[in-house]
């Protein structure tokens, strides 16, 4: 593995720009959204005060992003004004997190349903927001413990949630119609893992960021796990393949998400080359 970037205070939703060459995330740290390109040069993007999440863009070529802590999705305009694309605060329980954005413009945003600050016993569930590309909203899902990474197949049919409670990925149909959901089901058990950022490869496979453990793992649909990205000591909260024949994989890492890690800014992106390239979104 490779360093492409350290001294982050945490890092998450990693999405790649193609046409730009350069990978997309949130540095939930230190508020900013920020683009790093192959070379490890970086640059803001932009700032969102209640810290920014999820990232993706509409068919127009707008950025979309996650605006955690007031449950907003915020859409960045040619002029480079951030601008509120549909408040889900009335729809969300928990701080807004990951989401991934379809070719049609859809949006699904997760939660934890709770405040992660004082969690309840029992946990309970969560959903999933559906928020279209003309602003409107509306609850997909209730039954997901912690929606968090979550991707799109390359055909656009399918969408992949990791429950990070829940310890597995789930899978649903997309309507071609309204982008609403439907036929949920098992797509991997990940028993013992917390899947965090996910991101899906051009076999169906899928990388998942193990939250709570030391690596990111390739799983296939059923469970069957084919590669392990061993991180010693570190967390990875988040990945995604990009490069510019999409065979490389970023590692969204750190030693931790309390307060003094992300103080002492020990996020990093590592990269490591993969034999499978990305498709689908992100």
């Amino acid at each position: 593995m490779d360093v492409l970037l350290d001294g982050l205070g945490f890092a998450e939703g990693p999405r790649w720009r193609a046409e730009q060459g350069r990978l997309v995330f949130s540095d939930m740290g230190t508020k900013q959204v920020l683009a790093v390109d192959l070379d490890g040069k970086a640059e803001e993007v932009c700032v969102v005060e209640n810290r920014p999440s999820g990232i993706g863009w509409l068919p127009t070529g707008e950025m979309l992003v996650v605006s955690q802590n007031d449950r907003r999705v915020l859409k960045l305009t040619a002029a480079g004004e951030l601008v509120e694309h549909a408040d889900i605060s009335g729809l969300a329980s928990g701080a807004c997190n990951d989401m991934v954005v379809d070719g049609r413009g859809n949006a699904y945003v997760g939660n934890p349903g709770y405040d992660m600050r004082n969690p309840p016993s029992p946990l309970p569930a969560a959903e999933v927001v559906l928020v279209r590309a003309d602003g409107s909203a509306e609850v997909v899902d209730r039954e997901v413990m912690f929606p968090n990474g979550s991707a799109v197949t390359a055909d656009g049919r399918t969408l992949i949630v990791g429950e990070t409670m829940g310890q597995r990925l789930t899978a649903f149909d997309i309507s071609e119609t309204d982008g609403t959901l439907s036929n949920r089901r098992l797509y991997a058990d990940m028993k013992g893992r917390a899947p965090d950022g996910i991101a899906v490869d051009a076999e169906g496979a899928v990388w998942v960021a193990d939250a709570n453990g030391h690596a990111c793992v390739r799983v296939r649909e059923g469970g069957e796990i084919t590669d392990v990205v061993d991180l010693g000591e570190r967390h990875c909260f988040a990945c995604a393949l990009g490069g510019e024949d999409r065979r490389t994989l970023f590692l969204l890492t750190g030693t931790g998400f309390s307060g003094a890690a992300i103080k002492a800014r020990t996020g990093s992106i590592l990269t490591t080359p993969v034999d499978v390239p990305g498709a689908g979104w992100p």
